[in-house]
């Protein structure tokens, strides 16, 4: 039955259907599609990480047996319009604009850089096909570091910029700087490196694009965290208007920031179908993934902190490099620093505030946003308090509690501006010093140490815009969520929304909210997604989907009900306002026994028997604009024991104090929090995407790019704070990439503690077990 589905959407007998029973992958990956006549799509690589591109011979490959076309960059370049990224014209990325092509022509400028490409009837005919493409490279110098970047000696990736600068260097003060550090009682300077790794999603990137000639128009089925983006993507390099492309998603392996919009292999594969006229389908091997799909997090903060005798953390001034890999347009990393610097003092009291900032470009994959792209500010600043605190001779908790701005009314703000109302960082904290018991933890400590054993316990703290207070109201492409909803003639709640679950469960609980508010059983509400011909514009990402989406659709609910109460008193002769609709029945109030069933009145009003003068139609369009909005946050702490001999660590217990505002799946919550700590365990104890000197990528397969599993994650406890409602009625907040963000510090910090008989000091947040060695080395030998 799935593939006779596919079939209604594909070729000829293409359908603009918006019945959601039938909507095209539900419950399916893009690698089940399977369409009549379907190719297969592999791309022929680059070994080097930088070279000119002198020649590509594909006669031999063309020849192959069952290979039905080869494309060069220059052949696509043929077949398509050059555009912008869909997503940074979203966000209105400003600054110098690499100019480079969909496969590369002129020059590669990464290991595994697309060259050509090869359709065949099967992928491994298409592979096959790939090792006969016979390219002539000549080798530039690699630009692998963000230093060489900077050099204004170093061979330039992209010709048109002059340079390896991707966003150039910024300032910005808030409050007086110079004045905070000038009283200041110390000034304490610190380096602070955070290493490359990935998203490493279950499933890679992948499409299959279908160009219909009679028509004149292409259907893309896609893992995408948003139809809408991919759609603009792939309309903009075809020239083709938007409504000539049709996006469909269904089941989506994981994403985590890294599928949003269309990649340049996936709008390669989009213009080999329309010049083949036939499907083409491309689904990345675990290889692909890790060597080019995308990566993150490289940056380098310098940083100087100004702080009182008594532990009062008064300002900071950052300077921070983002390594931005090769291709910056499609990426975030020009972007990311004016998150980090928006975010950067957290719950607490800064008087003042440096930034300055630079983006570079090297020959490394793209980096691409990741769980929380920022999440550097809070590492950076939890380790600041940490080590500003071991100085001192402070308790970690006590220095965090001395520094958090009170809860006020009105509210204290952040030095960057952004009022901190509802946050409860106070309570967190004081939860998490109940639940672990530091000084029974020290006695502990203190006997395991004797013994020769090394336990640690660290604590990290953070918030999180999710919205976030928006005094200002809603700005830009993404400052509102739109929803359609209707009551079908089965009494079927239908909610059409933009957003593309990956792994977040909104089926279960928009479905949830609108069931709730509107009156009706959860068995009795669809939630339509994944296809971009019927559901609005909407992207899954930034923790907002809780909030906006949800809040549409308690809105979007009770608009629909008040209408379907509207026609409903028609049909009852009644009082709209008398009536009321609960368990998905309509009755009079006081009167149960003259209840008639939703999908009664559903189907009365698709009957057709009305005249224009009742208003059947019942559906309706709804706009939320976030409300009062508000932060999640929360203190999470780590028991972990380090053995000096191996350098191996263990997590030995791990407690997480979280407020996401009311819960409306609890189940679903702690999903989020607990996948967000593992991804975040496996980054300081495990993950790193590694390149040589010469720029080749050292981490392609799970040998080499080290994953957590079940034996490195402990039993994490979840405790919840639901203290502050801001709004009347919209007080959940997203609650997907605070563990990623505030884990990686919360480790390290108990991995400090853990060593500091041996008198470490931890400035790194990759901390395998070669690095701890290294690290208890230097400093018995007092490097």
């Amino acid at each position: 039955m799935a593939e006779i589905v596919a079939e209604r959407y594909t070729g000829a007998s293409i359908k603009r259907s918006e019945d959601p029973r039938i909507l095209t992958g539900a419950g399916r990956y893009v690698d089940d599609i399977k369409l009549p006549g379907m190719l297969h799509a592999a791309f022929v690589r680059s070994p080097l990480a930088h070279g000119n591109v002198l020649s590509v011979d594909v006669s031999a490959a063309r020849a192959l047996p069952g290979v039905v076309a080869v494309l060069t960059g220059a052949d696509l370049e043929a077949m398509t319009v050059p555009g912008p990224d869909p997503l940074m014209a979203l966000f209105g990325a400003a600054g110098p604009t690499p100019e480079f092509t969909l496969l590369a022509t002129d020059k590669v400028r990464l290991m595994g850089d697309p060259v050509a490409v090869v359709i065949a009837e099967s992928r491994y005919l298409a592979e096959d096909g790939c090792e006969l493409v016979e390219v002539d490279y000549d080798d530039l110098p690699p630009v692998v570091t963000a230093a060489f970047a900077l050099d204004p000696s170093s061979p330039p990736l992209f010709a048109n910029l002059g340079d390896n600068i991707a966003r150039p260097h910024s300032r910005n003060e808030f409050g007086d700087v110079g004045s905070t550090f000038a009283n200041a009682d110390r000034v304490i300077d610190f380096h602070i490196d955070v290493h490359r790794h990935q998203n490493v999603p279950m499933e890679g990137r992948g499409c299959v694009a279908s160009w219909d000639a009679d028509l004149a128009a292409m259907t893309v089925y896609a893992a995408t965290q948003s139809v809408h983006i991919t759609r603009t993507g792939v309309a903009t390099r075809l020239g083709i208007e938007p409504d000539k492309v049709r996006v469909l998603a269904g089941d989506i392996g994981g994403s985590f920031g890294l599928k949003i919009g269309a990649s340049r292999e996936e709008l390669a594969v989009a213009a080999a179908s329309r010049h083949l006229g036939r499907p083409v389908k491309w689904v990345e091997d675990r290889g692909e993934n890790l060597m080019v799909s995308g990566q993150a997090r490289e940056e380098s903060f310098d940083v100087r902190a100004a702080v009182s005798n008594d532990g009062d953390l008064a300002g900071l001034d950052v300077a921070v490099v983002v390594d931005t890999g090769a291709y910056p347009g499609m990426g975030m990393g020009a972007m990311v620093p004016d998150i980090m610097q928006a975010m950067l003092p957290g719950p607490y009291k800064l008087a003042a505030l440096g930034f300055e900032s630079t983006a570079v470009i090297t020959n490394k994959a793209t980096y691409v946003a990741y769980r929380g792209p920022w999440a550097s500010e809070t590492f950076v600043r939890e380790r600041v308090l940490d080590l500003i605190a071991k100085d001192l001779g402070l308790d970690p908790v006590e220095i965090r509690l001395r520094n958090i701005a009170a809860r006020t009314d009105p509210p204290a703000s952040m030095i960057t501006g952004r009022p901190l109302v509802g946050v409860t960082t106070v309570e967190a904290l004081e939860r998490v010093a109940q639940l672990v018991d530091f000084p029974a933890f020290r006695r502990r400590q203190a006997q395991a140490r004797a013994q020769g054993r090394y336990l640690g316990v660290g604590v990290a703290t953070f918030i999180e815009a999710a919205p976030g207070p928006r005094p200002e109201g809603p700005d830009g492409a993404l400052g509102s969520e739109s929803m359609r909803l209707r009551l079908t003639e089965d009494g079927i709640v239908v909610l059409f929304t933009g957003q593309m679950p990956h792994g977040q469960s909104h089926q279960t609980t928009l479905a949830q909210i609108a069931a709730d508010e509107f009156g009706v059983p959860f068995e009795q509400v669809r939630v339509v997604v994944g296809d971009s011909d019927v559901v609005p514009f909407g992207l899954t990402g930034g923790s907002r989907s809780a909030t906006m989406t949800g809040g549409v659709a308690l809105h979007g609910a009770r608009d629909l009900k008040a209408k379907v109460l509207d026609f409903a008193a028609y049909l009852m002769e009644a009082r709209a306002q008398d009536l009321l609709i609960s368990d998905g029945n309509v009755w009079v109030r006081g009167d149960p026994a003259s209840a008639i069933a939703v999908s009664e009145v559903g189907r009365r009003a698709a009957s057709g028997q009305f005249g224009a003068d009742v208003d059947a139609a019942l559906e309706v369009e709804a706009t939320f604009d976030g409300g009062e909005g508000g932060w999640s946050g929360g203190t999470h702490c780590a028991i972990v024991e380090v053995d000096a001999e191996t350098g191996l660590v263990k997590v030995e217990r791990y407690v997480a104090v979280e407020d996401c505002g009311a819960l409306i799946n609890p189940a679903v919550v702690e999903g989020q929090i607990r996948g967000g700590i593992a991804q975040g365990i496996g980054a300081v104890l495990l993950e790193k995407s590694a390149y040589g000197e010469d720029g080749s990528f050292q981490s392609a397969t799970f040998m080499d790019y080290l994953m957590p599993t079940t034996c490195d994650i402990p039993r994490i406890e979840i405790e919840h704070l639901e203290t502050v409602p801001l709004d009347a009625d919209v007080n959940f907040r997203g609650v997907g990439e605070g563990g990623m963000i505030v884990a990686p510090p919360t480790v390290v910090n108990a991995i400090e503690d853990a060593l500091s008989p041996f008198g470490v000091r931890i400035y790194e947040q990759h901390l395998p077990p070669a690095r701890i060695l290294e690290l208890i080395a230097a400093a018995d030998s007092g490097q």
